[in-house]
Formats: C-alpha cells, structure tokens, sequence
C-alpha cells in the first residue's frame, strides 16, 4: 500500500479536485475584508477599527449559522456515498427552510441584535456612529447570507467544489468593485463597504440558485413533500444542527472577546489586532480548503462505510494543509512588513503591528490541526464531541485569560489565542484515538 499505492493516488486527485477551487474561492473571502481594511484605512483608524469590529459583529452572527453550511455537506455527502439522490434533494430543502426562518427571526429582532452587540462589543465614542451605520445597512443582507451558506454546504457535499468557486469569486469580486466604487469614487465612509456587500449578497443568491437548476435540474423529481413534513426526518438533522451551532457559539464568543478586549485597550490596539487577524483569516480560509475537501471525502467515505478510504483521506488532509501552514508561516515571516503596508500608511499603526508578526508567523503552524480535526468531525456528523472539545477549549482559554495573563498586555491576549487553537486539535485528536469513525 502506502502513499504511491492506487488508492491514496485516487483519493489525492479527489482531494485536489476538491481543495484546489475550495483554496481559490476561499482567499476571496478574507480579500473582500482586506479591501475593506485598506479602503478605511486611507480615512483614518476610527476608520479602520469601525469596519473591523462592524464586520466581525456580522462575522459573529454568521459564524453562529455556520452549521447551516457544516452539517448541510457531512449529510449530503454521506447521502453520495449511499447514492441516495432523494436523501441528498431533501437536505437542501430542510436546509433551505431552516436559513429562511432564522432569517426572518433575525430581521425582526435586528434592533435588539444590533444595540446588544455594541455594548457586549465596548462599541463607543466616535466608533459607535459608524458601527450603527454600517449594520443597520448590513442587516438586510441575512436572508441571502444564510441561504448562500446551505448552498455551498450542499455543493460540498455532492462533491462540487466548483460552483462555490464561481459562487465565492462572482459575490466577493461584485462587492469588492462596489465598495471602491462608494468610496473612492462617491465618498461615502463605512455606508459604502455596508452597501456593497448588501446588494452582492443578493446577486450571488440569485447565481446560486441558478446553478443549483443548471447542474441538478433533473434530480428534483425526486423532491418529496411529504417527507419535508415529517418530524422523524428533521430530529437528528436538527440535533446535529444544535450541537453545531454550541460549538460555533463558543468560537466566536472567544473571537468577540478577543475584539472586546482590543477595543478596551484602545483604538490603536484595535486597529493593529483588526489587520493582524486578516493575516489569521488569510491563513485560516486557506487551510479550510483542505478541510472542505475533507468534509467532503470523510462523508462520502463514511456513507460506503469504506474505513480504508477514510483513513488515507485523513492522512493526506493533514499532509497538504500542514504544507500550507509552513508555506503561510515563511510568507508572514519574510513579508510581514511589506504586508502590512498594504493595509495602512498610517505609521502609528505601522510601528505598533511589526512586534506581532512573529506571532502571525507561528499562528499557522499551531492552528493547522485544528481545522482539519473539524472538517474529519463535519464529515462523520460527529456534532457531539466537535461540540464538547470547542466547550472544554473555551472554558480553558478564558481560565488562561482570567487566571494568569496580564490582562492589560496585548501579549497575552494573543498567547491566549493560541493556547485555544492547540487545545482544541489535541483534545479533537483524543476524541479521535478513542473512538474512531463510530465518533458521534
């Protein structure tokens, strides 16, 4: 066997397939909020520090929803894996119903959702008018948001890494053409970023169900109403969808602490941590490349029930991704000032992000584990212990941070950020060793 044998020579071409538009489509996404950054950044840090913390309420709202999208591939696939078409056209429509009610839910109750999120966010002062101003423009884009996220969470599953790819490429190149637009060229401020994601939210909606109909048109006979009806077939789609959404909720409860506690450090220690954490995010939808493809393998393979297929996928998921950390780490480290420059010209900000670097550049190798630990966990439908190692890392990163670190130090904000990433691939990996493919 090993790693020249037919089967690992099968399953690497399938992972590639599948990584290589994945890895494309997923750089657009943390381009679009460096697009963002940089266009603030040539007004001010106000600027900068209010489109950062604005997007990462938005980012904390959709994070939140993430298991529309995780728990819609690990089924779908394992439906492929079964060559259940009905199975396969019924996920899509449960995942659909879902999206839209909670986006309702969420447009009713925006007033409440947004005046909370800027207290718990320290949002204040000179920031607040511009974080107002951007989610309340924003906000309006949840129903396409949420649909689009079962939509490219049903192309994973059915093993189609390129309409997501044309998906990801169209919203974020309409909306990056949108925000110059507003503010270079008409001079609106944080409304503008707000107004171009809006309206290319939308237009990719209406592209992505126009592909869904141009690749899968013929399977929708197998479409059954009575069976979307049935409660028996939404319970452990809605539990696994639960144990997703606990797990979600506690990442970006640290995420939103991390923000929280820069912004009480001061605007310019927001503005540093802002763009420091789009060379995390850089790193972090890349390796999510290979842990998409993972999902996608793992939940295929799971459905064939073929644990030889399941165990090359594994390793050669942590191969390539482990590759691209080391790749990303040497990046941030021979370029990390030039780089920066990218995103502000303002020296301050300048001077005060250059210590960090090497941080951002030992972030990829530590974090790597971890993503793909969760792709093998999506792809099982293991929602239950994905859900209890994120619990155990949360508990003990803000022990970290309420017990040890300096609360005052930048520093030790980031080591705590760290320990959270290693913890959670070290306790996924027990869960792993004990338990193997029947993880639940």
């Amino acid at each position: 066997m090993g790693f020249f044998s037919d089967r690992t020579k099968r399953i690497n071409r399938e992972m590639l397939a599948l990584a290589t538009p994945n890895i494309l489509s997923n750089i657009s996404l943390p381009l679009l909020g460096t697009v963002d950054t940089v266009l603030m950044g040539r007004l001010s840090d106000v600027h900068i520090a209010a489109v950062g913390i604005a997007a990462m309420i938005f980012n904390f709202l959709y994070w939140n929803f993430g298991f529309l999208r995780m728990a819609t591939t690990g089924f779908t696939a394992q439906f492929v894996g079964k060559a259940d078409v009905t199975g396969q056209v019924m996920q899509l429509g449960r995942a659909g119903m879902l999206a839209f009610s909670f986006a309702m839910i969420l447009l009713f109750f925006q007033t409440t959702v947004g005046e909370t999120s800027f207290v718990l966010m320290n949002v204040e002062g000179d920031l607040l008018p511009l974080v107002r101003e951007y989610f309340y423009i924003r906000i309006w884009d949840v129903p396409a948001t949420l649909g689009l996220l079962v939509m490219m969470g049903w192309f994973f599953g059915m093993q189609n890494s390129i309409a997501p790819l044309y998906l990801t490429l169209f919203v974020n190149t309409v909306n990056i053409a949108l925000s110059f637009y507003f503010v270079r060229v008409l001079g609106w401020g944080a409304d503008g970023v707000a107004t171009g994601t809006l309206i290319a939210q939308y237009l990719g909606l209406f592209l992505g169900v126009g592909l869904i109909f141009y690749y899968y048109r013929t399977m929708f006979v197998h479409f059954k109403l009575n069976l979307l009806r049935q409660f028996s077939n939404w319970l452990f789609f809605m539990r696994v969808n639960s144990d997703i959404f606990l797990r979600t909720l506690a990442l970006t409860l640290v995420f939103a602490f991390f923000y929280a506690k820069s912004a009480e450090m001061g605007a310019l220690v927001l503005a540093v941590n802002v763009i420091l954490m789009h060379f995390v995010n850089w790193m972090s939808y890349g390796i999510d490349g290979f842990a998409y493809a993972t999902e996608s393998l793992v939940g295929k393979y799971k459905g064939r029930e073929s644990e030889k297929d399941l165990d090359r996928t594994l390793e050669l998921a942590f191969a390539w991704a482990g590759f691209l950390a080391i790749l990303c780490a040497l990046v941030y480290w021979l370029f990390g000032p030039a780089l920066l420059r990218v995103f502000t010209d303002v020296d301050e900000v300048l001077l005060a992000a250059k210590p960090y670097l090497i941080i951002v550049a030992v972030l990829p190798l530590l974090g790597f584990w971890s993503y793909v630990w969760d792709g093998i966990f999506i792809g099982l439908t293991a929602s239950v212990s994905m859900r209890n190692a994120m619990i155990i890392s949360f508990i003990c990163f803000f022990a970290c941070w309420y017990l040890i670190a300096d609360q005052s130090s930048n520093y030790w904000l980031w080591y705590c950020l760290m320990l959270f990433l290693v913890l959670r691939a070290v306790i996924q990996y027990g869960f792993f060793r004990r338990y193997k493919y029947s993880l639940r």
